[in-house]
């Protein structure tokens, strides 16, 4: 009579491994879209930053006439051309030679999907303080 029941015991729990191995390879799923998802979002950080810094660059350059061109439409041709979108910029200071940017980047998880979000990054460049000159 123990032997009907162990062998009852053994068919009841016939693919319990099946299912355990497909509950793991769900969580491991789950777990590579969050990684992709969160490298996704420090890279286009990263790219705003960048696209930031050298719009706000390029635009402090135009405003004290080192470059020909309006330093806002500068700043946009640099922010295009670091696939970026400028969303924001305004001129500082006496003479407005201290230009502040502000830009977007799409975040996309995998390149051909729509993007989700929008990375931003604000950046700020002109000449140096000069303490020793008073306004």
């Amino acid at each position: 009579m123990s032997s009907l029941r162990g062998s009852a015991a053994v068919s009841s729990e016939h693919g319990s491994g099946t299912v355990l191995m497909i509950a793991v390879v769900c969580v491991a799923v789950l777990g590579l879209i969050v990684v992709v998802m969160f490298t996704a979002v420090a890279q286009a950080g990263a790219k705003a930053g960048t696209a930031a810094d050298l719009a706000a660059l390029a635009a402090a350059d135009a405003a004290r006439l080192l470059l020909p061109g309006d330093p806002c439409a500068v700043a946009a041709e640099a922010s295009l051309a670091n696939d970026a979108t400028l969303s924001g910029c305004s001129r500082q200071g006496p003479g407005g030679e201290i230009v502040k940017v502000r830009v977007e980047v799409a975040v996309a998880p995998v390149g051909w999907l729509p993007p989700l979000v929008r990375a931003h990054a604000v950046a700020r460049a002109g000449p140096p303080p000069q303490p020793w000159l008073r306004d």
